[in-house]
């Protein structure tokens, strides 16, 4: 690796990118490069010296494309974009009553939990079905049960409404 090269090559990519994290990555180089200390360019670009020491780590094992973001891992997905394709079409086109739950008239998220268990034998949460249908561009409905409901006067005052 030539030093004086990369510097420029930091300086242009610095000049280019519309990043900021990778801005700060080929600034930190450039720094470094620039015969600075790690602490003054930590200083600096308002990272820990440890963040700094693996930048230049990275630079030193594979240049600067060594200082380029991967895509995160995270967690696998438990469902296909098949399924997910499926799953909306689904809540799009059917109801309910339609796949066998014949008391449920809208799709809620437990209804969609209940529905992806039977279909593809994947557990969810409630909050993890509505991320799935927020994903998926859907809303969902909570329903809400009242701890103390009293059902004989629900009933009274709606039927002093029906004569």
């Amino acid at each position: 690796m030539n030093k004086n090269i990369d510097k420029e090559k930091a300086l242009h990519l610095m000049k280019s990118t519309t990043d900021k994290r990778m801005f700060e990555r080929y600034q930190s180089i450039y720094l470094l490069l620039s015969n600075m200390k790690i602490n003054e360019v930590a200083s600096i670009v308002g990272r820990s010296p440890r963040t700094i020491k693996n930048y230049k780590k990275s630079y030193s094992i594979s240049g600067l494309e060594g200082l380029t973001i991967g895509k995160p891992t995270g967690r696998p997905k438990r469902l296909t974009e098949k399924q997910l394709k499926q799953l909306r079409n689904l809540i799009l086109t059917k109801l309910p009553a339609d796949v066998n739950f014949p008391t449920e008239f809208n799709w809620t998220a437990n209804t969609v939990c209940k529905w992806i268990k039977n279909e593809y034998g994947v557990k969810y949460t409630i909050p993890g079905v509505a991320n799935i249908l927020k994903r998926l561009g859907l809303s969902h409905t909570r329903i809400y049960t009242l701890p103390k409901i009293n059902f004989k006067k629900q009933e009274n005052f709606k039927s002093a409404f029906k004569n």
